[in-house]
């Protein structure tokens, strides 16, 4: 099976492939063959890329999917109101229908907005079946997902139990695979981080961890002490956190995920990009949560982008490109699947209209994408070499049933909680 996606302009990612103002991709068996100028194909199936940027997906390394129905209800709130608000309120009610219809919903939109590969880092598994349910939902949707399995407080057995269970059921090989989401040592013992390392080192698991120095700790130091700093880990924000221990993650191979838009709005401090750069660090961009910030990443981009220009440091365009492409790629083990427009990766391709007039005429493509990007530009995703979206429109999705099911649900949640949802409520 061969699609040939010709005439765009083409945005690769890959220094040996480069850029093209008018390109042509073909895709065989859902995987990249050939990027050129020009490709003859005749029997393949064409999808027109006139008037198009032609990229790779977008990849999201770090976002809390279950959230999906309380979008925007926390645009105001800080971390501590947020703590309160979604995992004392409002987690307590949710069934394990509500977790199915969040993940399903807010990987959606995920892939909507061109996010062709997405880390759902879940910490609502009350019981296994809302784990079943966040999996499941995930698996209802033609993305690339990454089912990252929330330790939480639980004792270690339950945990341990819960991860070989869910792990049993995952293909290291298929559109949704597994990583372990850590219980770090802000939260828990080194005895307990090690224990969570082993099982994960165990099980094949790549590793993701919420950090911060704002209390004053150092729990990077405190990791590669015990020999538990590898490279199979995401620290994600890392607010606070010193020099010297980003240089430690960079020379252990481990990755840093920066939630722009969150943790400037929730007061964790500024954006950490400059920092992490200057670590020897390339950092990745995540959305991290809905109900406080949008789910796409052309708005988290411009939010590094505007943040760490105005703190003085020479990002450039292209920089924030690679940091939700090669990077975020790279960081989730999958650096030879997707990330780029290279030959032999997966096709994980999107198409963004170059004649809307939000960004028309489209002189310098990545410019544009960085400065002026939104997800209304999305005209066509192609995951593994499927048409998941064409023309804006997302195929074989019932958008006005799965809505009323969501309403549904974020309606019960609400009553089980006693909150009302015409945006009056302050937790």
């Amino acid at each position: 099976m061969k699609t040939l996606i010709t005439g765009g302009k083409v945005v690769s990612m890959d220094p040996a492939v480069g850029d093209l103002a008018h390109g042509d991709v073909l895709v065989t068996d859902g995987v990249i063959t050939a990027v050129a100028e020009r490709i003859d194909a005749p029997d393949a199936e064409v999808i027109d890329a006139v008037d198009r940027i032609v990229l790779p997906g977008f990849v999201d390394n770090h976002r809390h999917t279950w959230q999906t129905a309380f979008r925007g209800i926390g645009a105001d709130w800080t971390f501590d109101d947020y703590v309160v608000a979604m995992h004392g309120t409002l987690k307590p009610q949710y069934r394990p229908e509500d977790v199915y219809l969040g993940n399903l919903f807010g990987r959606l939109e995920a892939l909507h907005s061109g996010v062709t590969t997405m880390l759902d880092w879940f910490h609502a598994a009350r019981s296994p079946e809302h784990a079943d349910a966040a999996l499941d939902g995930l698996r209802s949707v033609p993305g690339r997902s990454i089912f990252c399995y929330g330790a939480g407080y639980r004792t270690t057995e339950v945990i341990e139990a819960e991860v070989r269970r869910v792990r049993a059921g995952v293909a290291e090989d298929g559109l949704v695979t597994m990583a372990l989401g850590l219980r770090g040592p802000g939260e828990s013992t080194m005895d307990v981080v090690a224990g969570d390392m082993k099982l994960a080192a165990e099980l094949g698991l790549r590793t993701s961890v919420h950090v911060d120095g704002l209390s004053g700790g150092r729990p990077i130091a405190e990791l590669r002490e015990h020999g538990l700093l590898w490279d199979t880990t995401t620290f994600v924000h890392a607010n606070g956190i010193s020099d010297d221990e980003l240089r430690m993650v960079a020379e252990a191979g481990g990755s840093v995920s920066i939630s722009p838009d969150v943790e400037a709005k929730m007061g964790f401090g500024w954006p950490e990009t400059g920092r992490v750069l200057a670590a020897g660090l390339r950092p990745t961009l995540s959305a991290d949560d809905v109900p406080s910030a949008a789910g796409d990443l052309f708005s988290t981009m411009r939010t590094a982008f505007a943040a760490q220009r105005g703190l003085g440091g020479g990002l450039k365009a292209r920089d924030l490109l690679e940091f939700v492409t090669v990077d975020a790629a790279a960081s989730c083990g999958l650096g030879a699947v997707a990330g780029s427009l290279t030959p032999g990766k997966a096709a994980d391709i999107v198409l963004l209209r170059a004649d809307d007039p939000t960004v028309f005429p489209v002189t310098d493509p990545v410019g544009t994408i960085v400065s002026a990007g939104h997800p209304g530009l999305v005209d066509t995703v192609l995951v593994q070499g499927r048409v998941v979206k064409r023309h804006g429109v997302l195929l074989g999705v019932d958008l006005p049933a799965l809505r009323a099911r969501l309403l549904a649900s974020r309606d019960h949640i609400a009553t089980a909680a006693g909150i009302p949802v015409d945006g009056t409520w302050r937790p």
